[in-house]
């Protein structure tokens, strides 16, 4: 048997913000994978650098961290919305059954 331990209200605003947590950190993952110019402020560079190859390695390296950490994020918004999912079904049917 499944264990409720989120109520219709709490469940339901687990989806939605879920929902837009996908949305918005798949987007923001795929613009760092295309080298969006306006996220390089947001990537986590260092102080100096010797050469300009140095400097290009840097921001082709936080580009690509940057997007891996948006898509595993958006992952784990996947597995909230699941549970959330989950939460809601099980609220909903209990309160047709009753």
């Amino acid at each position: 048997m499944a264990c409720k331990f989120c109520g219709p209200k709490l469940s339901l605003v687990g989806v939605v913000l879920s929902v837009w947590g996908i949305i918005q950190l798949t987007l923001m993952g795929v613009f760092y994978a295309i080298k969006a110019v306006a996220l390089l402020e947001d990537l986590p560079l260092g102080g100096e650098h010797e050469t300009l190859s140095d400097f290009i390695s840097e921001v082709e390296t936080g580009y690509t961290q940057n997007s891996h950490n948006c898509w595993i994020a958006a992952l784990l918004y996947v597995i909230t919305l699941v549970i959330s999912a989950h939460q809601f079904w099980l609220n909903n049917r209990s309160s047709v059954s009753m």
